[in-house]
């Protein structure tokens, strides 16, 4: 699932403009705060989620940022995930 980015956030909509997919971090000096991470309950299951900390992960490394997992989903993920361990900030 492609996903739209604004500072802060990437997300999705589905065609009635309805929120359905949802990370937002806060970024402090070179660190993203992962705060929320949101799935809509007809898309869970899927993996989605897992996709938004991917595209956390991979903007992180273009902008050489390091990561702080704060949410619950993202701290699981990133503890499980050994090919972003090189991006955490504890």
């Amino acid at each position: 699932m492609p996903f739209l980015f604004e500072p802060g956030r990437f997300y999705q909509n589905d065609a009635t403009g309805q929120l359905v997919a949802e990370v937002t971090f806060t970024v402090t000096d070179d660190v993203l705060a992962v705060n929320h991470t949101f799935v809509a309950p007809s898309l869970r299951g899927q993996g989605i989620a897992s996709q938004l900390m991917v595209a956390v992960a991979e903007y992180a490394r273009e902008h050489h940022d390091w990561i702080k997992p704060v949410c619950s989903y993202s701290q699981r993920f990133f503890q499980r995930s050994d090919q972003y361990h090189d991006l955490i900030k504890e």
